[in-house]
């Protein structure tokens, strides 16, 4: 059986004996909050108890390295969307100990891509596109300025109103304790 089967089945029979009843919530968000978040496989429950989360609490973004690329990228819509049409009033920026994007080198990357049967000419094509493969690819020096660059774009973006707090925090993947780097209240 594949990944996708075990999962359908799982699916049916999730459904068959309703066990989604106790995650019906509504679309708006209880706590008024919005967060970005790494997609590290180790917060995937860790992050929502070590914040007392409960479904239907947040709207949750995770991405790679909880950080945002573009002030104008799809991360930033969710946010704005997020204070528009869901009345968030807070944002949560929640980056890691130990995350894989402190560590990432483009140029490993691009060439396990190329392993995997990526040519170079697609690589060509995108830098003739204007696009800085390796600088998208890069991942960040350190956690702490990841954070603080991603709280100061969300900030000073020129759709996000000026009372909504933007905090930025560090979470230990091992144990759930959150450092605070940005506290959005000062």
């Amino acid at each position: 059986m594949n990944k996708l089967q075990e999962i359908l089945e799982y699916n049916r029979s999730f459904v068959e004996k309703k066990e989604y009843e106790e995650y019906r919530t509504s679309k708006e968000p209880n706590r008024k909050m919005v967060i970005l978040s790494c997609m590290d496989t180790r917060l995937m429950e860790l992050l929502p108890k070590a914040l007392n989360l409960k479904n239907g609490d947040v709207k949750l973004i995770k991405n790679a390295g909880a950080t945002i690329v573009h002030p104008f990228g799809s991360i930033a819509r969710s946010v704005i969307v997020a204070v528009y049409e869901f009345d968030a009033d807070e944002v949560l920026v929640i980056g890691h100990y130990g995350c894989g994007m402190s560590s990432l080198n483009a140029d490993k990357t691009i060439k396990k891509a190329m392993e995997r049967g990526i040519s170079q000419d697609v690589i060509a094509t995108l830098s003739n596109a204007g696009i800085d493969i390796k600088k998208w690819l890069h991942g960040f020096d350190s956690v702490e300025d990841s954070v603080k660059e991603s709280v100061e774009l969300i900030k000073n973006h020129p759709l996000i109103p000026d009372d909504i707090a933007v905090h930025g925090l560090i979470i230990d993947p091992e144990t759930g304790k959150l450092d605070v780097v940005v506290n959005g209240y000062k």
